[in-house]
């Protein structure tokens, strides 16, 4: 069977060149899905992130072939294209990854969920007050699963109510009804689906660190390791002055145990 190669043009050629010339040049490489993303915020993304990495999209078929002129080189440089779904394009840079990916983070909005999109979670609607006063829409929530009752001549709602799950469609009444009440469960910016570093790839679960948490669970692994050191009488920098306290806080107290039974006596 006779395989047929692809026709690449001049243009398309320099294409192919200048795409595998930045995968040789730089050690970190980015997957990006710009699928339902809006121009202007693609713009704006791109201008936060300009000093710090450069984003180009191509073909798949362009890509792989940037690919196999540098995957010599660059050992599991091809795996990126398992990564490459929806709308992508690369992102190339030689700033920690890590950091990129918190910039990314920070740069998105709040979006209200329109008709036809998939929840990137479960939404629920919360139990409480709403800006609605008494009417027909508390039939419009109980059409969509939300026990409602008039409450200070206003609509509340009675409890939480899961309305969607993750990866569920949604449909054009709950999208109104989501946006009437505030709630914008969509977020608007780059989606960074993995990382290229060494051979190494970084899904978006790796990638998507919690600054607080992640502090919080060092200080709280610090306290631990430091009640345990002090139990078991460890002697180092952080314990030594510490432990000189306690003990003379104990030499004070057996001191003063030691007086108070000679008076007795």
């Amino acid at each position: 069977m006779t395989k047929h190669k692809v026709k690449i043009t001049p243009d398309k050629k320099r294409q192919v060149d200048e795409f595998a010339k930045l995968l040789a040049e730089y050690p970190i490489i980015g997957i990006i899905n710009l699928e339902s993303m809006p121009s202007k915020q693609l713009q704006a993304s791109r201008g936060k992130l300009r000093k710090d990495v450069i984003i180009k999209m191509t073909k798949r078929r362009y890509l792989k072939l940037a690919i196999d002129k540098v995957k010599d080189k660059k050992p599991g440089i091809e795996k990126i294209l398992e990564h490459c779904g929806g709308m992508p394009a690369l992102m190339f840079t030689k700033e920690n990854p890590f950091k990129i990916a918190n910039t990314i983070k920070r740069s998105k909005s709040k979006s209200p969920i329109k008709a036809g999109q998939k929840a990137p979670f479960d939404i629920i609607v919360p139990k409480g007050p709403t800006p609605f006063s008494p009417g027909p829409v508390i039939s419009e929530l109980a059409g969509l699963r939300i026990k409602a009752g008039v409450e200070a001549g206003k609509i509340a709602i009675k409890e939480d109510a899961l309305v969607l799950k993750e990866g569920d469609v949604c449909s054009m009444p709950l999208s109104s009804m989501l946006m009437r009440l505030s709630i914008e469960p969509m977020e608007i910016g780059l989606s960074l689906v993995a990382v290229y570093e060494n051979g190494i790839i970084y899904g978006k679960d790796v990638l998507s660190i919690d600054e607080v948490k992640l502090k919080s669970d060092f200080t709280l692994a610090h306290t631990w390791a430091f009640n345990l050191a002090m139990e078991a009488e460890i002697i180092n920098k952080q314990t030594v002055e510490f432990m000189l306290m306690k003990a003379e806080m104990q030499a004070q107290a057996l001191q003063s145990a030691s007086q108070s039974k000679s008076t007795e006596e």
